[in-house]
């Protein structure tokens, strides 16, 4: 285990052999809060399965949080007796501040944690630690709700685990299916950045990091597991629930106001290994898709306009109404522009003159189709409601596009926040 890396003679296509080592090396974090009846049981457990079945170099690292009993004096022993096992003792509670005390400190290639009851069947920490080890991965979870997961709990916890996670989804949009697993693993150099930047120092910790790492395109793997339930589980579920609410509403605020960006590693563009392979559509899909969010965002302010008139009408003439509602409407059609079609991260003095300009392209799309409804008027008096309708709508449409591409080229003009070329590494 925690000698020289060993040789395994693997066989090639061609009947080469292939020498593969054991390289990689892994430490898994066990949390603890007044343990020290199961914990010599279940670490003996965990280190004897580690010893007989992972092919890496690996420790355990047992982080006690602030216990009350003999936890710490228990896992003192347990380090004296078993190779690879440190310990360490804070002084504050908090699932979330152990797991970053203890990966930031880790010299470990892969950071791994597990809850010290063993509800999660270990024959899944093979396939959680394999995606990352081949760096294919970033982040890997275990899921008591994928499919091929079989779970064991009552309805109660069933029932408050499905509702949380179809919340996350929902107000997220992860396609992720268990944030909440206690059994999960990480590159370190991938997560680095991101744990300084994770808020929460409580059981909302997994779920703000697997957020973070999603929101910047960190890769997420889901393994699905086998979970029986701990009777003797100390989580206060009204409690954690309030505060895991309270959680995602920060977080959708901070990915919001863009203060969630993080520059983290980033993968190389996908390569293609068929030399003729089709390559160079990336940008013609993102530009569909701007092309879409822009006539999305159109078709929303467009609605808000006619009730922002109907509104101000009360009160106002017809003018006064309709240019404040055109105003109001293009701020908030430049800000989600802004922050949907093109996905700008902007300061304070960048969104002024973002908007400055939005207003300016308004103007221009607005003196463009009434100049055009004024000519045609004056070249065709006699011709009437519906061919002036469609002059304006035809004007519209051009209007439109060069609103497009102004926005695109000059209001949003510029590299997306965050991304750059090729991988960094």
């Amino acid at each position: 285990m925690f000698d020289s890396p060993a040789e395994l003679p693997a066989e090639t296509g061609g009947g080469a052999a292939l020498t593969l080592q054991r390289a990689s090396r892994v430490e898994i974090v066990i949390p603890v809060y007044n343990e020290e009846r199961a914990l010599a049981g279940c670490i003996r457990t965990l280190h004897a399965y580690l010893a007989a079945t992972l092919p890496y170099e690996w420790n355990l690292a047992v982080v006690d949080n602030a216990s009350t009993d003999r936890t710490c004096d228990v896992a003192r022993e347990l380090a004296a007796e078993l190779p690879g096992l440190r310990v360490v003792r804070l002084e504050e509670k908090g699932r979330g501040r152990a797991l970053r005390t203890a990966w930031s400190s880790s010299d470990a290639e892969i950071v791994a944690y597990m809850d010290v009851d063993l509800s999660t069947g270990l024959d899944a920490i093979l396939p959680m630690l394999a995606p990352l080890i081949s760096d294919h991965s970033d982040i890997a979870i275990g899921s008591r709700l994928a499919s091929g997961s079989r779970t064991i709990r009552g309805f109660k916890r069933e029932f408050i685990s499905r509702g949380y996670n179809m919340l996350v989804r929902l107000v997220h949009g992860v396609p992720h299916t268990d944030m909440q697993c206690g059994f999960k693993a990480a590159r370190r150099e991938s997560i680095a950045t991101l744990l300084e930047r994770v808020e929460d120092d409580g059981w909302f910790f997994d779920t703000e990091l697997l957020l973070l790492a999603h929101h910047n395109g960190l890769r997420l793997y889901e393994v699905p597991v086998d979970w029986v339930e701990d009777v003797d589980s100390r989580v206060a579920i009204a409690g954690t629930a309030w505060a895991d609410i309270k959680g995602l509403v920060r977080v959708a605020r901070a990915r919001l106001n863009r203060t969630a960006d993080i520059p983290v590693r980033r993968r190389a563009d996908p390569a293609p290994f068929h030399p003729d392979a089709r390559t160079g559509n990336g940008n013609r899909v993102e530009r569909i898709w701007q092309v879409l969010l822009f006539c999305a965002v159109g078709a929303v302010s467009t609605v808000a306009h006619g009730l922002l008139y109907m509104m101000l009408r009360e009160w106002w003439p017809v003018m006064g109404a309709n240019l404040a509602a055109l105003i109001l409407c293009t701020l908030l059609n430049t800000e989600a522009n802004r922050r949907l079609t093109f996905r700008r991260s902007a300061g304070a003095h960048k969104k002024l003159q973002a908007h400055l300009k939005g207003l300016g392209v308004f103007t221009l799309y607005f003196l463009f189709t009434s100049l055009c409804t004024l000519l045609w008027q004056r070249m065709n008096p006699g011709a009437g409601l519906v061919y002036e309708t469609l002059v304006l709508l035809t004007s519209a449409l051009v209007g439109t596009v060069a609103r497009f591409l102004l926005m695109r080229d000059w209001v949003f003009a510029g590299k997306r926040a965050g991304r750059k070329s090729g991988a960094q590494r």
